[in-house]
């Protein structure tokens, strides 16, 4: 009989590494709460978790799982499928590759963004500049309003 110790020995390395899909969805957690200025804080009480769990979450260190992905996803009000939109593809993960996942384009928040290349909208999503802008046009509470903002902000821009 195996002993408790060559059972973890034996356990495939995925189990004890994060993936680049961890690192995606740790992302896509911190995006959101930051355009929602919620600390991390904030959402660990939320989640009923500490600040350095939610840390290492949206540093990719810790995995999501299934329960505490649907959590995150009431508290910061996205579908869950929010957490997996602009997904890198091709995924590195041969088991993943040979499922077809990571095979098709992921469509969601960042749609807009294509042109820009994936480095690049990511950067401007991360700037300072950007939340404050996106975080101001929410606090428009007339959707007209909002709207006629929208398509002054589109007007001025160079297609």
């Amino acid at each position: 009989m195996p002993s408790d110790h060559q059972n973890v020995a034996e356990r495939p390395e995925r189990e004890s590494r994060a993936s680049p899909v961890d690192g995606h969805v740790g992302v896509r957690i911190r995006l959101r709460r930051t355009l929602m200025g919620m600390s991390q804080e904030r959402l660990g009480e939320a989640l009923g978790l500490t600040f350095q769990q939610v840390q290492k979450y949206e540093r990719g260190v810790n995995r999501v799982g299934a329960s505490r992905l649907f959590d995150l996803s009431r508290v910061l009000d996205v579908p869950i499928s929010f957490f997996f939109d602009d997904m890198p593809t091709p995924t590195s993960n041969g088991a993943a590759a040979s499922a077809g996942i990571g095979s098709r384009r992921m469509f969601g928040f960042a749609d807009a963004q294509e042109s820009l290349g994936g480095g690049l909208a990511e950067e401007l999503l991360n700037r300072r500049e950007t939340l404050e802008l996106v975080r101001a046009y929410y606090k428009i509470t007339d959707s007209a309003v909002r709207k006629r903002v929208f398509d002054l902000i589109k007007s001025m821009s160079t297609e």
